[in-house]
C-alpha cells in the first residue's frame, strides 16, 4: 500500500477529523496510478494517522475511511453499515424507508445506501468505492435480504472519476409500483427514474411542520414533484391544495399518491413554470393561507451563487405577494453553497421589497437520516424555513 507523508498542517486537518485531501496537497503521483488506490496517510515523522482511498484524477484525492491500520474488506464494510442502521433505528424504529449511508456523514465517502421497504437503492459515487462494490452488495444482503438492490449511479460526479453514469437493478427484480410510508403516508415511487433515489428522504421531518399551519387554508406547493408536501398539507387539514411542477411524469404520480390516501377531492396537481404561475397568479389577485417552496437546487458550483441569489429572491417575493396576512411560507434551499445566513438576508430583502412583516416561525436542516459532520460543512446543505406575514 502506497504512503503518502503529509505536511504538518494537513496532518493536523486530518487528526482534527476533516476528511479530504486535495490534489494540490499531495506529491507528484505516477500517470498510472490506479483510480481508487488504498493508500496510507502519516505526518512529516512518519507516525500513521488514517488510511483512504486515492483518485488522482479528483480535485478531492484522498477520502479518509479509517483512523485505525485495519483491513478495508467485507468485514469493514458489514461492521460500518451496520452500525449507520443501528443509528438511524434510534430515531426511526419502526419505519422502513430512510437513508442508511450518508457517505462521508458515517464514514464512508462516496456511498449512498437508501432503504425503500423491501428495496435498497445505493449511489456508489467515487473511484475508491466502485472498488468495493462487491463487498458493500454482500453487506446489503446481509444485513437486508431485500428483494432487489438498484444502482442509481447517475451522478455526473462519476463521470469526473472516470466511471459510467447509470441506472440498473444490480440484484433481485424490481417489481412496480414501489409504495412506501412514511410519516404514516403511502407514497408510490419510482427507484429508476425519480429524482434523488426516488424520495425526498431528507424532507421527511419537515413534512411534519405543516401541522399547525394548513388547516382549513388553501395551498399551493410549487415544485411539487410526487406530492410530498401537498399530501401531508391534506393531511393536516388544509382545505385545497394546489400543486405545480414541470414534470407530468411527476405529476401522474402525485395524483395517485393523493388518491392513495383518500385526498384526491382536496389536491389538485398542474403542470407550469413555477416562475410564470406566481407572476400571473399576481395578477390574477390570486391568495393563499400557505405557500410552499422547494426548488431544485439552484446553485451547483460556487461561482453561480450570485445568479442563485437572484432567483432565490424572485421566487420567494413573488409567493411573498400571494399570502394572505397571517399566511405560511415554507420555505427550503438544497443548495450547500447557500449558506443560511444567505437565505435569510435573501428573504429579508424580498420582505422589505414588498413590505412585508415576516415572524421566524422555525428554521430546519435536513432529516436526521442525513446527519452532519461538524468537521466537514459540506454535508449540510437543507435549509426549510418557515415563516409567517404579519402585514399586507
Amino acid at each position: 500500500m502506497e504512503s503518502f507523508r503529509l505536511n504538518k498542517t494537513i496532518a493536523t486537518r486530518v487528526v482534527q477529523g476533516h476528511p479530504w485531501i486535495y490534489r494540490n496537497e499531495l506529491p507528484k503521483l505516477p500517470l498510472d496510478f490506479p483510480p481508487g488506490e488504498l493508500v496510507e496517510l502519516a505526518d512529516p515523522k512518519g507516525r500513521f494517522i488514517a488510511i483512504g482511498y486515492c483518485n488522482p484524477k479528483s480535485v478531492i484525492s484522498v477520502r479518509i475511511l479509517s483512523r485505525e491500520r485495519e483491513k478495508i474488506d467485507g468485514d469493514f464494510f458489514l461492521r460500518k453499515i451496520a452500525g449507520a442502521d443501528a443509528y438511524r433505528k434510534r430515531f426511526y424504529a419502526g419505519e422502513e424507508s430512510y437513508r442508511v449511508v450518508y457517505s462521508e456523514a458515517d464514514l464512508l465517502p462516496g456511498l449512498i445506501v437508501d432503504r425503500y421497504g423491501s428495496y435498497i437503492v445505493i449511489q456508489v459515487l467515487t473511484a475508491g468505492m466502485e472498488r468495493h462494490t462487491e463487498s458493500i452488495l454482500a453487506a446489503i444482503e446481509s444485513l437486508f435480504s431485500p428483494q432487489a438492490i438498484v444502482a442509481r449511479n447517475d451522478i455526473p460526479s462519476r463521470a469526473l472519476e472516470g466511471f459510467p453514469v447509470e441506472r440498473k437493478v444490480l440484484s433481485g427484480k424490481l417489481e412496480p409500483p414501489v409504495v412506501i410510508l412514511k410519516n404514516g403516508l403511502a407514497f408510490e415511487i419510482d427507484l429508476l427514474e425519480g429524482q434523488k433515489t426516488g424520495f425526498f428522504l431528507d424532507q421527511s421531518e419537515n413534512y411534519l411542520q405543516l401541522e399547525g399551519l394548513v388547516a382549513g387554508g388553501e395551498v399551493l406547493d410549487t415544485f411539487c414533484y410526487t406530492g410530498g408536501w401537498s399530501v401531508h398539507a391534506a393531511r393536516f387539514g388544509a382545505k385545497a391544495v394546489i400543486g405545480i411542477d414541470a414534470s407530468e411524469g411527476a405529476l401522474d404520480l402525485a395524483r395517485r399518491n393523493a388518491a392513495r390516501n383518500g385526498f384526491e377531492s382536496r389536491c389538485r396537481f398542474e403542470a407550469g413554470n413555477v416562475f410564470d404561475l406566481l407572476k400571473a397568479q399576481e395578477g390574477e389577485g390570486r391568495e393563499y393561507d400557505c405557500i410552499i417552496l422547494d426548488p431544485p437546487s439552484f446553485v451547483k458550483r460556487r461561482k453561480e451563487i450570485e445568479n442563485a441569489v437572484r432567483g432565490y429572491k424572485e421566487i420567494n417575493l413573488r409567493a411573498m405577494k400571494l399570502l394572505r396576512p397571517g399566511g405560511f411560507l415554507l420555505t427550503c434551499s438544497c443548495s450547500y453553497h447557500l449558506s443560511e445566513g444567505r437565505f435569510r438576508e435573501i428573504l429579508l430583502d424580498a420582505a422589505r421589497d414588498v413590505g412585508r412583516t415576516l415572524r421566524l416561525v422555525t428554521l430546519r436542516s435536513q432529516a436526521k437520516d442525513h446527519p452532519v459532520l461538524l468537521s466537514l460543512p459540506e454535508t449540510e446543505y437543507l435549509k426549510c424555513i418557515v415563516l409567517q406575514v404579519l402585514s399586507p
